[in-house]
């Protein structure tokens, strides 16, 4: 008799299953301390920008729901008043969002897929951080509260204690980024970080993910700008290109061929660099016997204006 119960409740959670729906997904959410917002937007990707796809108004309980459809995989972002929830969504997803939207480091709680699972890891991590910056700000504010003569110098004392959590949270970034590669999470991680400080991690990734996340346009996209920058990456060959003179003589790139070539981007209506020209000058003028040499390029489209600041 047991078994048969067995039997009948684990056929009913099949047939419960596969009665999900696969060609829409649902974010069930709740917010707490909504205070005075009520309305709920979500925004989808489009044209690789967020748009508004939907809203609805909280109930008494301070619950949500949505039921949307995507062509595939992809980011979705939640939002009542200033408050902002990044989520990854599939048909067939069921996801639930929490938040305390008095919570000032804005974490939330995220469950019901893969991929916002992985995003909920992530956001442990970045919610860490801003623990730890929240408890930093206010030793900050403690300190110059009793000594408000000595602002500045706090500052700089505490400043490398900042700088050691960044460096901490980048790590963390890109680890994260590294073991659930082939998922929008990782993805979404490394677009957190620098494009500065992190540009050859940012151009690696790009070779990676182009064969493990196909059919996202926001992922294509950040592809096709990192195979850009990977060409003027440091140790590739410049990519060459033509100019005019000012007296109309085609000068290319490459005629600088075994030089050190300083190219100057400049406009006459840029008083910056009309303001650093002589120190241009001066660099030519102490390397020119070194096989230096400069190329100045006028990014003016008034020809008559870049050739009277040149004479000028």
């Amino acid at each position: 008799m047991r078994l048969k119960n067995l039997s009948l409740i684990v056929l009913i959670a099949i047939a419960f299953t596969a009665c999900k729906p696969k060609d829409s997904f649902t974010i069930d959410g709740t917010f707490q301390n909504p205070g005075t917002e009520k309305k709920v937007f979500l925004y989808g990707m489009q044209s690789s920008q967020m748009v508004a796809i939907d809203s609805t108004n909280l109930s008494e309980k301070g619950e949500f729901k949505f039921i949307r459809k995507t062509p595939s995989v992809d980011f979705f972002r939640v939002s009542i008043g200033n408050h902002e929830f990044m989520l990854i969504a599939k048909n067939g997803d069921e996801i639930k969002l929490e938040a305390d939207l008095a919570d000032k480091t804005m974490a939330y709680k995220i469950s019901g897929a893969n991929e916002v699972e992985k995003l909920s890891e992530l956001n442990t991590i970045r919610n860490n951080f801003a623990k730890q910056v929240e408890k930093l700000q206010a030793d900050f504010e403690n300190k110059v509260a009793t000594q408000p003569q000595n602002r500045a110098t706090i500052l700089e004392e505490m400043k490398p204690q900042y700088e050691s959590y960044i460096k901490q949270l980048n790590t963390q970034i890109l680890k994260f980024a590294a073991d659930n590669k082939g998922t929008l999470a990782s993805f979404y991680a490394m677009n957190t970080l620098s494009p500065q400080e992190f540009e050859a991690e940012l151009v690696k990734f790009a070779d990676e993910v182009k064969d493990e996340i196909k059919g996202n346009a926001t992922v294509d996209t950040f592809v096709k700008q990192m195979a850009l920058l990977k060409t003027v990456q440091v140790g590739q060959v410049a990519p060459s290109f033509t100019v005019s003179t000012a007296d109309g003589k085609p000068v290319s790139l490459s005629d600088y061929k075994g030089k050190y070539v300083l190219v100057d981007f400049w406009a006459s209506w840029c008083q910056p660099c009309r303001q650093e020209n002589p120190n241009v000058v001066k660099v030519y003028n102490k390397y020119k016997t070194k096989n230096f040499d400069i190329l100045g390029i006028s990014l003016d489209t008034d020809k008559a204006a870049w050739l009277g600041a040149i004479k000028a």
